[in-house]
């Protein structure tokens, strides 16, 4: 029905999924009761019983995982408080209980999909006119439980794509036990969830400028015990104070670990459904320090809320909640530099038109302008961003994405101008990408879709994925594509 704008070249072999990298991750089989059972049935086993059992568990699955034992060590540790307080443990049957509160999850057993792409923070040891570059995906797992997984791979000077050899394993990061937040930015926060300017003043007042998850919830209890009118406001603003700390967090990986060894996995009850389609911006601030921040939908089965990741190295993040009426809906995608001071931010916070937002803190976006609304017939259900902006001389690209007839998704784009990004100076009337029919077939048909691309010598790369089920990656001259835009 519709032609691609432009000659696309699509290369390399297709990035798949793997159901065989898989998650060790803590299993309950029940309540209290069914806890206590399970263990009091470890706890009669003889000590030779234990070792007999365990070697077998350990056979299986040692070549599975990385460090089994601590791995069952660690689960045997979240469900101790359930062991008879009286009862001495090897270090054999504290690991076999583990492992019976251990299961396995294949991250993307059902779908892996919706890429970005952003450059490597290492650059070395590279041929002259090659980049390092990072890929980030959706992943989705059983009951349709997404998570961001990572590859790594270098751009020729030709852009041809070599991705590095995925490893067979795969882990999840250490959550920090306690966080830091910045009180300032928290208070601003809580002022934005409409709480008691009065219980907040309470609690935050006597806190550090950055204060620990184990400070507040400390600060909060003093204020409960000496409360004694239980004024009704009291305990929903702490409520309100607990998720949002709840909300906010912190992630760090083992150093050593590859970077196709990362999924950041669902830790909040916000993303308990999923983290869905990061989009991965380098953010360059006005003093050069350079952040990886990435935009996301959280989504617990009812709702959805716009998060934000932060990380300098893939190895440490930071997770924190976006405020402000314009902070709603999916795809949001911030532009890789500020603009006249101010962060900027592409959105689609009424499920169908893109709007333009800015802000002066990055956590908090209050207003958006109209930016797009669908124009086109490939368009006409609705029309969001395909990932942030890039930059050119000519002006900002701005990938998007339209579904027209039957749900078929189709990748477009738009030229802003570059100094003032809410005024569009050219767009294609035909779409850069359709699902071909190779493409079309997959876990949710007919769509091609992207979270972020970059310009490579001359070259705009699209790494896309084909119907939720694969992922591709196409190239386009970025002269052609402008020269386009602008007819």
């Amino acid at each position: 029905m519709y032609r691609e704008a432009l000659p696309v070249r699509r290369i390399g072999k297709r990035i798949v999924s793997q159901s065989s990298r898989v998650l060790a991750k803590p299993y309950s089989p029940g309540g209290e009761e069914r806890i206590r059972r399970v263990i009091d049935r470890v706890l009669d086993l003889s000590e030779e019983d234990v070792n007999r059992v365990l070697e077998h568990v350990i056979a299986d699955f040692a070549t599975r995982h990385k460090n089994i034992w601590q791995v069952f060590g660690k689960h045997f540790h979240q469900i101790r408080q359930y062991v008879p307080s009286n009862v001495k443990l090897s270090e054999e049957r504290r690991c076999l209980i583990g492992a019976y509160f251990t299961h396995e999850y294949s991250v993307q057993a059902a779908a892996f999909f919706n890429p970005s792409i952003v450059l490597h923070p290492d650059q070395s040891y590279l041929e002259e006119g090659a980049t390092r570059v990072i890929l980030s995906f959706r992943s989705t797992g059983e009951g349709h439980i997404s998570s961001i997984e990572f590859r790594g791979g270098v751009l020729s000077p030709d852009n041809e794509l070599r991705l590095d050899p995925v490893s067979r394993f795969v882990e999840s990061p250490e959550v920090i036990e306690n966080p830091t937040y910045n009180r300032s930015i928290f208070h601003l926060k809580l002022d934005d969830m409409e709480t008691s300017d009065d219980v907040c003043a309470d609690v935050l007042g006597d806190l550090p400028a950055r204060f620990t998850r184990s400070e507040l919830e400390a600060q909060i209890q003093t204020v409960l015990d000496r409360s004694e009118d239980q004024r009704p406001l009291l305990h929903d603003t702490v409520e309100k104070m607990q998720w949002l700390a709840r909300s906010n967090y912190e992630l760090v990986f083992r150093k050593d670990r590859m970077i196709s060894e990362k999924v950041i996995f669902p830790v909040s009850e916000n993303e308990s459904r999923g983290v869905e389609d990061a989009r991965f911006v380098r953010f360059i601030d006005d003093d050069d320090d350079i952040t990886y921040y990435a935009t996301y939908t959280a989504y617990n089965g009812f709702d959805i809320l716009p998060m934000l990741l932060e990380t300098k190295d893939f190895i440490s993040f930071r997770i924190r909640t976006l405020n402000g009426a314009a902070a709603k809906n999916k795809g949001m995608a911030l532009f890789p530099r500020r603009i006249d001071g101010r962060f900027v931010m592409i959105s689609r916070h009424d499920g169908e038109n893109l709007f333009i937002l800015s802000s002066d803190n990055i956590h908090f976006w209050h207003s958006a302008e109209l930016l797009q609304g669908p124009q086109y017939p490939w368009e006409f259900i609705q029309i969001g961003n395909c990932g942030s902006p890039i930059e050119t001389e000519h002006g900002w690209i701005l990938l998007t994405h339209g579904v027209g007839p039957m749900r078929k998704y189709c990748i477009g784009a738009c030229l802003l101008d570059l100094h003032e990004p809410k005024r569009i100076i050219g767009h294609l009337t035909e779409p850069l990408l359709c699902p071909t029919e190779e493409e079309r077939e997959g876990y949710v048909p007919n769509v091609v879709y992207t979270c972020g691309a970059m310009v490579h010598h001359g070259e705009l790369i699209v790494p896309y994925s084909m119907s939720d089920t694969a992922s591709g990656i196409a190239v386009v001259a970025v002269a052609d594509l402008i020269n386009r835009m602008r007819e």
